[in-house]
């Protein structure tokens, strides 16, 4: 077993958990005030702002993939942009994989704060307000602390997600080793080349960790509904 794993090489497993992590910060910071708009907006555009959201769930990774490609690319106005003024490729490098994730992994942060919002009490909102503190101190302050479990799942399950993306990874980052090619790409290329003891021994690191996060959330959940229900 040590001799196996002393050959396994560990840098597509570290890209992918950079990537997942750095998606996971950026999402949380992109999609906290939005979940918290649209868990408390009677909005006409609010169906609207929740399809958008929830696009990436229906739509193939690769039209997804397809489609961000192209307006990271030099062809299209935003990536001419980042390349002539910022001097920013963001394609085929680790920077576009990120932009990829954040858009393939939207609604896995978006929904659970969402509907975590959405079961809080209206009357403790409402207490928030007339105490004097303003939508933004409510919702950091009295909201967020009391949907943990929702919070943690968000962050778990984005990141897990981000973890196993394959085919938007491919398409916008290719395979650049120790650049964009991540833990799925690498099982990918081992199965084409008929690699079946790598490409084994690397399916199954990822199902155990993916395991053990699912697990995590799950018990975290289960811990706090027990709670509650003590309470």
């Amino acid at each position: 077993m040590i001799d196996i794993l002393q050959n396994i090489n560990f840098t597509p497993f570290i890209l992918s958990f950079k990537l997942a992590g750095l998606t996971t910060l950026i999402l949380f910071l992109l999609c906290l005030p939005l979940a918290w708009y649209l868990s408390q907006t009677s909005s006409k555009a609010k169906p609207f702002l929740e399809a958008v959201t929830a696009l990436p769930i229906v739509l193939p990774p690769s039209v997804l993939g397809f489609y961000i490609l192209y307006a990271l690319s030099y062809n299209s106005p935003i990536g001419a942009f980042f390349e002539q003024t910022l001097g920013v490729k963001l394609v085929f490098n680790f920077t576009g994989l990120v932009v990829a994730s954040c858009f393939y992994s939207l609604p896995f942060m978006v929904q659970p704060l969402q509907s975590g919002f959405e079961s809080l009490n209206k009357n403790m909102l409402e207490a928030s307000y007339i105490s004097g503190k303003s939508r933004f101190e409510t919702m950091i302050r009295v909201a967020l602390p009391s949907i943990k479990p929702a919070l943690i799942t968000a962050i778990i399950v984005t990141f897990a997600h981000t973890v196993g993306e394959f085919g938007v990874v491919l398409m916008v980052g290719g395979s650049i080793p120790a650049e964009t090619k991540v833990a799925s790409v690498a099982i990918y290329e081992m199965v084409e080349i008929m690699d079946y003891s790598s490409a084994h021994i690397y399916s199954l690191l990822m199902v155990i960790m993916s395991f053990l996060v699912l697990l995590g959330v799950y018990t975290f959940n289960h811990k706090q509904k027990f709670s509650g229900f003590i309470k």
